[in-house]
């Protein structure tokens, strides 16, 4: 088991190097026979679903990234990547999505400024107050990003 978990681990880093170096389709080889070798391996599933986001195949970056949320519910690259790709499509889950990872990492800027985009679109403006003042509390920069009629409860 010890020599299979060597194996997974070597195959992982050579998926990110495939991965860094633009051969996506080597690096979703490589995922594949990690998950092979360890079907609950998130990191291969996330993986996976970046490169099928990559290429437009959303339906399957999707469950991908929610095979890894299986395995890890608390799964922050997940949880913000699927939520990014769903903030127009799906909206209302992107919120949920971004709400747990707002609870998983408070300090996490990039996750209160979207979340608080996406409930300010849905007109729940105290709610987008709130993520907006948290994001704002971490990164003052981010000011700049807050719409302006919420900047007074932002800086607050």
């Amino acid at each position: 088991m010890a020599g299979n978990a060597k194996s997974a681990d070597s195959l992982l880093r050579s998926a990110l190097q495939r991965q860094v170096s633009r051969d996506p389709l080597g690096a979703a080889q490589d995922y594949r026979r990690v998950l092979e070798m360890d079907p609950r391996n998130k990191n291969a599933w996330y993986g996976l679903g970046v490169i099928d986001q990559q290429y437009g195949r959303m339906a399957d970056a999707r469950t991908n990234f929610e095979k890894a949320l299986e395995i890890d519910p608390h799964f922050m690259s997940a949880l913000y990547s699927e939520a990014y790709m769903l903030r127009s499509s799906d909206p209302d889950r992107a919120i949920e999505l971004l709400g747990r990872a707002a609870a998983v990492d408070p300090k996490a800027a990039a996750v209160h400024l979207q979340l608080g985009q996406l409930l300010a679109a849905k007109g729940r403006k105290g709610e987008a107050g709130d993520a907006f003042r948290r994001a704002v509390a971490v990164d003052h920069k981010l000011l700049s990003q807050v719409p302006e009629e919420l900047r007074d409860a932002a800086s607050r």
